[in-house]
């Protein structure tokens, strides 16, 4: 329980591990130290340095042979401390790096990374990963599908759950689909046209979000591809900004 409780803090298992066996005895040796805890003796060294530096634990040399002790308790409170310091710091520098690793991100032009999924599972999951991986897009997210088979491969469970992570995280959509069920109008959620299922045959799932875009084919062998394309997603997002625009004009 106390060993959790001081890996919550930030120690790591075999610091805690050690710092509770010296917090029980006067002081102890490495090789004391590891037949208690059975943990190697090198690894224990190693250790007793990581917790030196945190402020946790002092050495004093008894006769020929150097012996650890454990500071008291109450230094985990400066130790705590510091480490709250320390996150401020990093959230501080954060803002100045972010326009930096932002920089190194892919650009236009760039060969496209193609991963290949397949079956039911394949889509969800690839759904979800496009959802979570773009964690810092701020943007629309464009989708092309057909709802009615959509509705008939899998559970209103599995489209709720979807639909649950995109709300969650904010995410508004532009969605162009087809329908014989009746349409499923524009909302606070998302944009939405109802393309006619007759004249314009559309037999997958398609979504766009920042650079990334997954492309699943329905029906009896399900499967897709999720690409990650700057030059790619732009175009596709295009396109649907130019149906909804041609459809305003009328």
């Amino acid at each position: 329980m106390l060993e959790k409780y001081l890996q919550d803090l930030g120690l790591t298992d075999k610091e805690a591990h050690i710092y509770l066996s010296l917090l029980q005895v006067d002081g102890a040796t490495a090789l004391d130290l590891s037949k208690k805890t059975k943990i190697n003796r090198s690894t224990v060294y190693v250790t007793i340095e990581s917790l030196a530096k945190k402020g946790l634990v002092s050495e004093t040399t008894v006769g020929k042979k150097t012996q650890f002790q454990a500071e008291p308790p109450e230094r985990l409170e400066t130790f705590v401390e510091n480490r709250r310091l320390q996150f401020e710091e990093q959230s501080d520098r954060l803002k100045d790096i972010i326009p930096e690793i932002k920089s190194v991100q892919r650009e236009s032009g760039e060969r496209p990374v193609v991963k290949y999924f397949e079956g039911r599972e394949g889509i969800i999951s690839s759904s979800e990963e496009l959802l979570r991986e773009s964690i810092d897009v701020k943007e629309k997210m464009y989708m092309i599908y057909p709802k009615d088979t959509l509705e008939e491969m899998f559970s209103v469970n599995e489209l709720s759950a979807l639909r649950k992570i995109r709300l969650d995280r904010n995410i508004k959509t532009k969605v162009l689909y087809t329908s014989a069920k009746g349409e499923k109008p524009s909302d606070s959620s998302g944009e939405r046209i109802k393309i006619d299922h007759d004249k314009y045959h559309i037999d997958s799932d398609i979504s766009v979000y920042g650079d990334k875009i997954r492309i699943g084919t329905l029906g009896k062998r399900p499967s897709g591809i999720y690409i990650i394309s700057k030059d790619l997603a732009n175009t596709i997002k295009a396109l649907i900004d130019l149906v909804f625009d041609k459809n305003q004009e009328k």
